[in-house]
């Protein structure tokens, strides 16, 4: 249900939008603080919402549905407003135009995936470019004015978040390739079976497995 704790606990990345966008706009340092907080605990959310509904068996298919997506319009949202706002520099434009490819790509992949009822396991590489990812993103949001709010001036905070962003889409690459190469190798089976779908048509009815969640 909607309202099961782990639902509601994927809700609240999607809520916690709107009010990014807000404290991030008023360029204030105080608000870069309260941006980068709001961000951390709605990237937290992403891991004790899949915990919680796994210990309670609360898995749903409204839950399964809507993580993925959370999880990419807060990451979507957060890029462009770094971009947006002048808080990322030119060349790390880069590592986030390659994070957000990666993103449309893997939906694409999901959708097609979930079409053909087949899954792909979530990879230890996945999670460690998730935990760079947001780490990155966070630390950008707080930049180097909230560092001096917090009496953190010494710490070169927008070059550490720019650095962990180029780990992350070092990361992204990698994990990217696995999973397109996966897609296509699912992809090449379906077709190359004797009168197998033609594009658009519906999938036979395959094994159910756990849909593509990287």
């Amino acid at each position: 249900m909607p309202t099961d704790l782990p639902n509601l606990l994927t809700l609240s990345r999607i809520a916690a939008i709107p009010l990014l966008v807000v404290l991030v706009a008023l360029r204030e340092p105080w608000g870069d603080v309260a941006a980068c907080a709001v961000f951390s605990v709605a990237a937290i959310t992403d891991y004790f919402d899949g915990k919680i509904a796994r210990q309670r068996q609360q898995i749903t298919g409204f839950g399964r549905m809507l993580d993925p997506i959370a999880d990419k319009l807060l990451v979507g949202a957060a890029l462009m407003l770094l971009a947006g706002h002048d808080r990322l520099s030119g060349l790390a434009l880069y590592p986030a135009i390659v994070i957000l490819l990666r993103e449309i790509l893997v939906s694409g992949l999901r959708e097609y995936l979930a079409g053909l009822r087949i899954g792909l396991p979530v990879t230890r590489l996945a999670k460690w470019k998730t935990g760079f990812q947001m780490g990155a993103l966070g630390t950008l949001l707080a930049g180097d004015t909230a560092a001096s709010v917090l009496h953190l001036g010494f710490l070169p905070v927008s070059l550490i978040g720019e650095a962990m962003l180029w780990t992350a889409a070092a990361l992204t690459l990698l994990t990217g390739w696995d999973y397109l190469l996966a897609g296509l190798r699912h992809a090449e089976q379906d077709t190359g079976k004797p009168g197998g779908n033609p594009a658009g048509q519906p999938a036979p009815e395959r094994r159910p497995g756990p849909l593509l969640r990287p």
